[in-house]
């Protein structure tokens, strides 16, 4: 069984944890419910997203299951997050360190680095937020590549990468050929195709 915890936060980029949450959930379908996506807040009311999408959370911080997979997407709710919330900075830095695989899409990278996971790691980020990234140091910025995996660390560019990203790390887990069933269920058909076996970088 696999549990899949997807943090949310106001102005969070809706589809950069949307689509993932379609590619998990896809896949947990196909395994006959043995795994389980849940959304993650700081606080139990809804949190209104960057496009106006207001999402109810399943969790807080405090009340989760244990997570094998940790989701930190982007958007430009990252900053506040940074800024004033050190609370879910070492939530993700704690839960982080607890979990198998800790992901990111678009600039959740930030998130990442911030708690201290990416630093002294090859990430990817949103392609107008490369610059800014690489410039605080003691993290490699790999460029042109949709995604990027370093040990149990998944990150990926800005808002569809990251379901490429979830499908990568969904044949991972539970193979090749069940990422490629998810994607079909999805009608998921990007030109160029989904690399369904490795990463570029």
């Amino acid at each position: 069984m696999t549990t899949y915890g997807l943090l949310i936060f106001d102005e969070a980029e809706e589809l950069d944890f949307v689509g993932p949450w379609e590619v998990f959930t896809v896949s947990a379908r196909l395994r006959e419910g043995g795994d389980t996506a849940v959304l993650i807040a700081e606080n139990p009311g809804p949190v209104r997203c960057a496009k106006g999408m207001r999402v109810l959370p399943d969790h807080t911080l405090d009340d989760h299951p244990p997570l094998d997979v940790l989701l930190v997407p982007g958007g430009r709710g990252t900053r506040a997050v940074e800024a004033d919330h050190p609370d879910v900075i070492a939530w993700i830095a704690k839960t982080g360190a607890q979990a198998t695989w800790v992901t990111s899409v678009c600039t959740g990278t930030f998130l990442l680095y911030a708690a201290g996971l990416a630093r002294g790691r090859r990430v990817a980020t949103h392609w107008s937020r490369e610059d800014d990234l690489e410039a605080r140091g003691d993290v490699t910025v790999v460029r042109d590549a949709r995604y990027v995996v370093d040990g149990g660390l998944l990150t990926s560019q800005g808002i569809s990468a990251g379901i490429d990203s979830a499908l990568w790390l969904t044949g991972r887990l539970h193979g090749r050929e069940h990422a490629r069933a998810v994607r079909r269920v999805m009608q998921y058909d990007p030109a160029p195709p989904y690399l369904a076996d490795e990463p570029l970088a």
